[in-house]
């Protein structure tokens, strides 16, 4: 008997009210959920995405994944639902609340679902799969805590300080042991730090094209593999490894090929609508059709932009009531020449004046009391 353990929950299953059933596998993947599209949502802002994009594509994505990842489940695992001696009935493979979600597949199918909502909105899968990847892992460390209180997953048996408490009634038991590896513990703690890794890694080398998501696959991957092989439920075995091994490792590969492949992409990605018609929207920091360091050499920003609705169009730096032909108001340049407002008198001006700069009335006033003066000497 170990020193020290991890208790098990004693349910996984609460009734409100006597009736309504709430189980906790259910809320951690909900949790999960709502905590991924949060940290999505967060990251493609400070991208400089349109605020409630994630959110609307995490519509398209979670029924998506949940259909993909219970189909991997009953797909890889089929005989615990439909062999002759199978523990479960196959009508409790529609049962998701009872456990069993293959990641694979939710990220599969989720992708796809995530692929028809950019589709739409036109934006770049890659910009959208990078943003979302460390939410994903958190929200897989926060939905590993379902197999916890589903008693469910574990690892073989252990005497360690942390080996967690499975009762003896549960599949996957053995017979005198008590205590387990929490392989549902291992997998959490190592998704949390995936996550903190992929948002150190993508500032620090600014990874963009989907080098992110394909970080977060290699790493994934890579702590399943060794997580994997330490359960003990049953599963399908191939040249002794598990078959969720064996994915691991093609997973991981194919992650690292991509992950050099798109190295040297420097095409740009959409984070923003496409236009009415298709065309690609303007840069929020610039005009159409000018290139970066034109604001520098005097550009016009688009603030100043004449015709835009509501916008005066005035030039930068000059105040809105110099603008030509407003009604009553002269037109007059920044600079303070006079502009012609189609043949109009200039008040400041006889009209046989030419424009220049004019005299202070001080300077005005002085000149004609000097030749008021000299005319009276003269007298």
């Amino acid at each position: 008997m170990p020193l020290a353990s991890i208790p098990s929950p004693s349910q996984g299953v609460w009734h409100l009210f006597g009736v309504v059933p709430v189980r906790a596998y259910a809320l951690c993947i909900v949790l999960g959920v709502i905590v991924a599209v949060a940290i999505g949502e967060r990251r493609w802002r400070a991208r400089g995405g349109a605020p409630g994009t994630i959110v609307d594509l995490a519509v398209w994505a979670v029924p998506f994944g949940l259909v993909g990842g219970r189909l991997y489940h009953v797909i890889t695992d089929w005989q615990l639902y439909f062999a002759p001696d199978a523990p479960n009935r196959p009508i409790d493979a529609l049962f998701i609340w009872n456990g069993g979600l293959g990641i694979w597949g939710a990220i599969a199918l989720g992708a796809l679902g995530v692929w028809f909502g950019c589709r739409r909105r036109g934006i770049s899968l890659s910009a959208v799969a990078d943003t979302v990847a460390p939410g994903i892992a958190v929200a897989q460390g926060i939905g590993r805590w379902g197999n916890y209180f589903n008693q469910e997953l574990f690892g073989g048996p252990t005497d360690l300080p942390w080996g967690l408490e499975i009762d003896p009634d549960r599949p996957g038991t053995i017979p005198g042991v008590s205590t387990y590896h929490p392989t549902f513990l291992y997998e959490s703690l190592w998704d949390l730090a995936l996550a903190l890794l992929l948002v150190w890694a993508g500032r620090r080398f600014a990874l963009r094209h989907a080098r992110v998501f394909a970080l977060y696959v290699a790493g994934y991957t890579a702590g399943r593999f060794w997580i994997e092989g330490m359960r003990i439920d049953e599963a399908h075995h191939i040249l002794g490894l598990r078959l969720n091994q064996w994915t691991s490792v093609v997973l991981f590969l194919a992650a690292l090929a991509y992950f050099w492949y798109a190295r040297g992409r420097t095409d740009e990605e959409r984070i923003l609508a496409a236009g009415p018609g298709g065309e690609p929207p303007a840069d929020p920091a610039h005009p159409a059709g000018q290139a970066d360091g034109d604001e520098a050499a005097g550009a016009v920003t688009p603030a100043d932009e004449p015709g835009a609705e509501g916008e005066t169009g005035t030039a930068s730096g000059t105040d809105p009531a110099d603008e030509p032909g407003k009604t009553g108001e002269p037109g007059i340049a920044s600079a303070g020449l006079a502009l012609d407002t189609g043949g109009g008198a200039d008040p400041a001006h006889p009209a046989d004046q030419a424009d220049g700069p004019e005299e202070p009335a001080d300077s005005r006033k002085g000149v004609a009391e000097a030749a008021s003066d000299g005319r009276k000497e003269k007298r």
